[in-house]
């Protein structure tokens, strides 16, 4: 049974930097990603990643700024968040699939599992 729990969340001022951490109880090999979610939204992909760490994907707001990564094949995946801004303000969400796919998944329906969350706000 796979469980998820994010950190690393906190109030930043814009321009700065936060690098969240997820980490997995229970083994899974397969694809994690990072999805947000602000009041009164819907859920928003950020990143994802391949079980083996090689092939990453990321949503056009955050390309350039942040950076998803694992080390091999590992049971801990960071999202490390550059140049942030308040649109960033959101909960971050990490989630995991059972398997991997045969290509990375921007749908979070497609992802099994999920933590609960850590809180990022980024003040003007």
């Amino acid at each position: 049974q796979v469980q998820l729990v994010e950190s690393g969340g906190g109030l930043v001022q814009t321009g700065d930097s936060l690098r969240l951490s997820c980490v997995a109880s229970g083994r899974t090999f397969g694809d994690m990603g990072w999805f947000r979610q602000a009041p009164g939204k819907e859920r928003e992909f950020v990143a994802a990643i391949k079980w083996t760490g090689v092939t990453t994907i990321y949503s056009g707001s955050v390309r350039g700024r942040f950076t998803i990564s694992r080390v091999n094949a590992s049971s801990t995946v960071w999202l490390e968040m550059n140049s942030l801004k308040p649109e960033d303000s959101a909960v971050y969400y990490c989630a995991a699939s059972n398997l991997p796919r045969m290509t990375l998944s921007t749908t979070p329906t497609s992802y099994d599992h999920w933590g609960q969350g850590t809180q990022v706000t980024v003040a003007s």
